[in-house]
């Protein structure tokens, strides 16, 4: 699953993305502009997830 979630991306950006958290910030834009279904969006955040990805909206910032 992660070649292909690479792959899309890597299509649409013509780059790689830098972190493996990029793409889980892209897959998460992609759900939500209804691009992909909860449940797309829930495997595709459950494999990142399990790899290391952290959510741009799960960085606490400093106070």
């Amino acid at each position: 699953m992660l070649n292909q979630l690479l792959n899309d991306f890597e299509m649409e950006h013509k780059f790689a993305p830098h972190t493996i958290d990029n793409l889980l910030d892209y897959y998460q834009k992609k759900y939500i502009n209804g691009e992909i279904d909860i449940k797309t969006y829930h495997d595709i955040y459950s494999c990142l997830h399990e790899k290391g990805a952290v959510s741009a909206h799960e960085i606490k910032s400093p106070e």
